[in-house]
């Protein structure tokens, strides 16, 4: 099992770690670090960036993707704006999550709230090089809708 360092910020002394909820589950549940006396009210069409209280530092070769929860999707519309959003090995500032409200109502996001989950996964970096030609393939350039 890969180890992952999370480190508490100021705002954050008592919040669950990412945790994984069901032993088969692949993404760890996010939790908001909103004040308790000031929940984030997200109107219907709004988009905020909601603070975990935590940085991380993952291994090398690793990011960390942050996903909408499908469940906060289904009944809210509540989503990850840039989903999949990209924690970069390297970066060791807070994890924050970007909701966007594509529902009707106002959604009231509180302290400690599942928010979001994160999937670990490992990164192969590539080498662009630059070619005259590329190897043909039965497709070719076909794009959006061509395969039915």
């Amino acid at each position: 099992m890969l180890t992952v360092s999370f480190r508490r910020l100021p705002h954050n002394p008592e919040l669950p770690l990412p945790a994984y909820a069901t032993p088969g589950a692949a993404g760890l549940d996010l939790c908001a670090a909103v004040p308790a006396h000031d929940p984030l009210v997200l109107a219907p069409g709004d988009r905020a960036l909601i603070p975990t209280g935590l940085a991380m530092a993952l291994p090398s070769g690793y990011e960390a993707q942050i996903r909408p929860r499908s469940g906060l999707a289904l009944k809210y519309g509540i989503t990850v704006l840039n989903s999949p959003g990209t924690i970069d090995c390297d970066y060791r500032g807070e994890v924050g999550v970007v909701l966007l409200n594509t529902g009707k109502a106002a959604f009231t996001i509180a302290r400690g709230e599942r928010i979001a989950q994160m999937v670990i996964a490992a990164v192969t970096q590539a080498q662009p090089v630059e070619v005259t030609d590329l190897p043909e393939t039965g497709r070719g350039a076909g794009g959006f809708g061509s395969t039915g």
